[in-house]
């Protein structure tokens, strides 16, 4: 039987490129978005919900699928007020799981971040370790928390100095080895197919995909 999934975050980087193999994918009947902005020229099997994110619960009766993909995540530089990150970054993915719970949605998949860590001292890693935290409280029958390395590819808001930084980060790269491999650049096709391939394995019982567990789920699950 097809299926439907939820994207949240389509409008990103990863979460565009997810779309954009969960549309090609004939397992898939219908994708549902959940945004604040419309994304156009997008096939019938899209449908788009549109509204403030940090108010989920509006979209409760439209929140029915057999997956939820949340790949929402901001940054300090986007967003520099705390309180508001944390409203999005922990917020929006909390809600999300509670809704998943509510619907009896079994699946759900999210985007973290290297060093989460709920008793972290690090603003960024603090709030994306108690989003997971909560999200697991959820206890969704396969829940699966990804937590790649810097991401890479091309952002329309990424500015010069991150796109330099991120140039030189690629050149040093082969002098990551044994433990620091976890902090190599993960591509974000990388982190869109691992999800995909978790959200329809049978067998994967792992809830924390690290960064090195990205690339191997790619390809081999």
């Amino acid at each position: 039987m097809k299926k439907t999934a939820i994207i949240l975050g389509a409008t990103g980087l990863t979460g565009g490129i997810l779309l954009q193999k969960l549309i090609e994918d004939d397992r898939y009947k219908s994708i549902l978005l959940f945004s604040r902005t419309k994304i156009k020229g997008l096939p019938n099997k899209v449908t788009q919900f549109i509204g403030d994110l940090l108010n989920l619960e509006q979209f409760k009766t439209d929140f029915i699928a057999d997956e939820i993909y949340c790949c929402i995540g901001t940054t300090a530089s986007k967003t520099p007020n705390k309180s508001v990150y944390k409203q999005i970054d922990y917020g929006i993915p909390v809600a999300a799981a509670k809704l998943a719970k509510e619907n009896n949605i079994e699946t759900f998949l999210v985007v973290s971040a290297l060093g989460a860590n709920a008793n972290s001292a690090v603003f960024y890693n603090k709030t994306k370790g108690e989003m997971e935290r909560d999200v697991q409280k959820q206890n969704i029958k396969k829940t699966f928390i990804f937590r790649p390395s810097l991401i890479g590819g091309e952002r329309e808001e990424r500015r010069t100095l991150e796109k330099i930084g991120l140039a030189i980060f690629k050149v040093i790269q082969p002098l990551f080895k044994g433990k620091l491999k976890q902090y190599k650049i993960t591509e974000p096709e990388n982190i869109a197919q691992a999800m995909i391939n978790l959200a329809n394995s049978t067998s994967y019982t792992e809830v924390i995909i690290t960064s090195n567990d990205i690339k191997r789920i790619t390809k081999n699950t």
